[in-house]
């Protein structure tokens, strides 16, 4: 009775119910696991885990399907029509945006439909106005410079002839006149001074020239208000300074006087210029479009920029060597700042105020004047023609003062 028998009766009915149980188990397993699969599948398959999609977006242009050779589904691929701001915002003004080619003579003899004729260069441009059958297109000064003809290439490869109407170097932007026939859009102005740091942004231009024309890229506003040394004559002495927008959207030769664009579609910009150094990586410069559209509108209308005029050649006191402003100049050891008076042109503002050659400004309506680029920003950017001007200057080595009415049309 102590023994455990192999072949009890007991034994095989505990055998049994155990199987049963098995069996009983596997069975509700295999229907919640089917449940699972039908519940899943269309769940996975909208969140894009899965390759199968059972029902086709409402907003699908295209669908094609696969079947195997029992007329079964096998595969479903769906072409989306996307749209979003950044879609709508290239959509609202790439048309607009246009390609600049500099056409410049090859040989001394070549006129200007000669054979010899070629492009020297090529940039952006965007048309922002349409009116009496002309369209007007900015661009950058330096993608013009030189040209003996001008072409606006649009995005189709449509080639118009382009005439200039007027070019600022100091801005660096011009202004091209072309005929509207084939014109259907122009952009939009925006507001550049209510842009905001990482506010996103689009260029749209044609970088390297005609084979990557209307390209698009995106990025974030880097920098407001950045300001860039200019050597203008290129004699390695700083002219002047611009202000520009600093953007990491990637801006490459050719993109030059493209648009820069907000979320809006609205050009806020037009680009100019990239720092290009080993070190550096997307860093891209804008001319911030509030203070291109005066500029725009003078070329536009007169040919060049309406400009206070003075009439004096300068040249800043710190680029002068300090035995000269002393035994020269006469300046007191003190001062080291101050714009010398080079030469005056007769009957001008200056000569009629009373200015001599040797005099050196220090002050401008009370603003201290550091340098000549401090002038010329005071002169170009605070005053008007016909305004009033009083300035302050030593002469022998006196502080004196004086006054004089601004003219136009010259530049200083």
């Amino acid at each position: 009775m102590g023994f455990y028998d192999d072949h009890s009766p007991n034994q095989y009915r505990g055998n049994k119910s155990r199987k049963g149980g098995i069996f009983t188990a596997s069975l509700v397993g295999a229907i919640l696991g089917a449940i699972l699969v039908i519940i899943a599948v269309p769940a996975l398959s909208n969140k894009g885990i899965l390759p199968y999609k059972i029902e086709t977006n409402q907003n699908a242009a295209e669908t094609s399907t696969d079947n195997d050779t029992g007329g079964n589904i096998i595969r479903q691929q769906v072409s989306y029509d996307v749209k979003t701001d950044t879609t709508k915002a290239i959509n609202k003004t790439a048309d607009a945006v246009v390609g600049i080619n500099n056409i410049q003579s090859t040989s001394f003899w070549a006129d200007d439909n000669s054979s010899g004729d070629e492009t020297a260069g090529t940039g952006s441009g965007v048309i922002y106005r349409k009116a009496g059958g002309k369209a007007y297109v900015v661009t950058n000064h330096h993608v013009v410079e030189g040209a003996t003809r001008l072409e606006v290439s649009m995005s189709d490869g449509t080639k118009i002839p382009a005439k200039l109407l007027g070019s600022d170097i100091w801005t660096d932007l011009a202004v091209l006149e072309i005929d509207a026939g084939k014109i259907k859009k122009t952009a939009e102005f925006g507001d550049s001074d209510s842009l905001k740091m990482g506010e996103p942004v689009i260029a749209i231009g044609n970088p390297l020239g005609p084979t990557f024309s209307g390209s698009v890229t995106q990025g974030i506003i880097s920098g407001l208000k950045r300001t860039i040394p200019v050597d203008i004559n290129q004699d390695g002495v700083i002219d002047w300074q611009s202000e520009v927008l600093q953007t990491d959207a990637a801006i490459n030769p050719g993109n030059s006087g493209g648009a820069l664009i907000n979320i809006a579609g609205q050009v806020i910009g037009i680009n100019s210029m990239k720092i290009a150094q080993n070190a550096v990586e997307g860093i891209g410069l804008s001319i911030p479009i509030n203070s291109a559209k005066p500029i725009i509108h003078d070329l536009e209308s007169f040919g060049s920029v309406k400009r206070p005029y003075m009439g004096v050649d300068l040249k800043s006191v710190s680029e002068i060597p300090a035995y000269y402003q002393q035994e020269a100049l006469k300046l007191p050891r003190n001062v080291t700042h101050g714009v010398a008076i080079r030469q005056v042109v007769p009957a001008s503002p200056a000569a009629r105020a009373g200015l001599e050659e040797m005099d050196v400004i220090v002050e401008m309506d009370g603003l201290k004047i550091n340098d000549v680029i401090d002038l010329r920003k005071h002169l170009y950017q605070d005053k008007k023609i016909g305004e009033k001007m009083t300035i302050k200057f030593y002469r022998d080595g006196k502080l004196k003062e004086t006054s004089l009415t601004l003219v136009g049309d010259k530049l200083q």
